[in-house]
């Protein structure tokens, strides 16, 4: 193990063992969990795997978060009584360090869980969500957003706003504010939730009316834009769509605004976090992003969670920690409901959770599994996200 791996991993360790330490928050409890129900069949303990990235590119910025999220919601759910006599535990595999579908197959197979949680890259997810269903096990992303993976079957859900929610209404409402006609788009090709948003960009412009007047690509790992950001730069657009993963976001906008790109064309970049905007420094102020959590929102729970978040890591939670903190409440209240830890009445009672008070807001699946609730559309200002309005 290298010497940046083992550091990652003392990280989640001190993480995790600070976690431990704190008392679960009631406050929290009583506004997010239902009061528990006579629970006869649940006792013991409930393995759910969970699948993150604690090494690699991914870690710091999602991974660690993720797992961070999912831990605070477990101590919380455990203390509060919900499942009756049983407690949740976590089999957790880093996806970095085998592939997701290694994880899956062992998760399934050889640990004999109900449910699989994690799972934030749509490229992981595309290969790993076929394996669960055909075994017949839930699998509960609480990341992932590309369109048309929770179609995949009945057993997939996902807590992620997809593509298909967030770029309609973040272009719409940017668009009537912002008055843009002319836009540029620069997208990672090589990977499915980027080509996936770029679709969903297309399809948004068109019918808005706004004009791609350039569309420009890179791969995963690349480090120089300038290519792609000088041809963008002599298009003339009035807003600049970019469709990629965290990694690459912070060099985009930096080396955007060094070519000289004028701060009066806003960069818009779905699902940026403030790990990305620290980043990226002055380069991020004025993004637009279009994401499924805010610390602004006045959702049931949310400033309790952010506080706590603050005091097991010495950070700021980003969306993606938001979301797993969710996931796992949303979990817990379907396995309460099933009153089983049988998979496939999990799949049932996850199936009929309508309107659910958590801290992404009223939360509800549709048809398919994909998430439902209310986007939110920020703005950095003087490097914090503001609502965009």
């Amino acid at each position: 193990m290298n010497t940046r791996r083992a550091s990652k991993f003392a990280f989640v360790l001190a993480i995790v063992a600070l976690i431990a330490g704190l008392s679960a928050c009631d406050q929290i409890g009583q506004l997010l969990l239902p009061a528990p129900p006579q629970m006869d069949e649940l006792s013991g303990e409930i393995p759910i795997g969970v699948v993150v990235a604690l090494t690699g590119r991914f870690a710091n910025d999602v991974g660690i978060p993720m797992h961070i999220g999912f831990e605070l919601a477990r101590q919380e759910i455990n203390h509060s009584g919900l499942l009756g006599g049983a407690k949740i535990t976590f089999i957790t595999e880093d996806d970095q360090s085998v592939s997701s579908v290694e994880a899956f197959n062992k998760l399934i197979h050889q640990d004999g869980v109900s449910a699989i949680t994690g799972l934030a890259i749509s490229d992981q997810a595309v290969h790993s969500f076929p394996i669960a269903q055909e075994n017949g096990v839930v699998a509960f992303s609480s990341v992932s957003s590309a369109s048309g993976l929770s179609a995949i079957g009945d057993f997939i859900f996902r807590a992620g706003l997809t593509i298909d929610i967030l770029n309609p209404s973040g272009v719409r409402i940017t668009q009537e504010k912002l008055g843009y006609t002319k836009a540029a788009i620069l997208f990672d090709e090589s990977d499915l939730y980027s080509t996936s948003s770029y679709g969903g960009f297309i399809a948004a412009l068109a019918e808005n009316s706004v004009e791609v007047v350039t569309t420009e690509t890179f791969q995963s790992g690349d480090t120089d834009f300038s290519t792609q950001l000088t041809r963008i730069m002599e298009a003339n657009p009035e807003a600049i769509f970019v469709a990629t993963l965290p990694p690459e976001m912070p060099l985009i906008l930096t080396q955007g605004r060094e070519l000289g790109i004028p701060d009066s064309v806003p960069f818009i970049l779905p699902e940026i976090a403030i790990e990305q905007v620290a980043a990226a420094g002055p380069a991020a102020e004025g993004v637009i992003t279009f994401i499924g959590w805010s610390s602004l929102a006045a959702t049931p729970g949310n400033q309790a969670f952010i506080e706590n978040y603050r005091a097991a890591s010495g950070t700021e939670p980003n969306a993606w920690a938001a979301q797993s903190y969710a996931t796992l409440h949303i979990l817990a209240a379907a396995i309460a409901n099933a009153q089983s830890t049988d998979s496939t009445a999990i799949r049932d009672a996850l199936a009929n959770t309508t309107d659910m008070d958590t801290i992404l807001g009223q939360f509800s699946f549709d048809e398919v599994g994909d998430a439902v609730y209310d986007p939110q559309i920020l703005i950095v200002k003087d490097g914090e996200f503001a609502v965009f309005e």
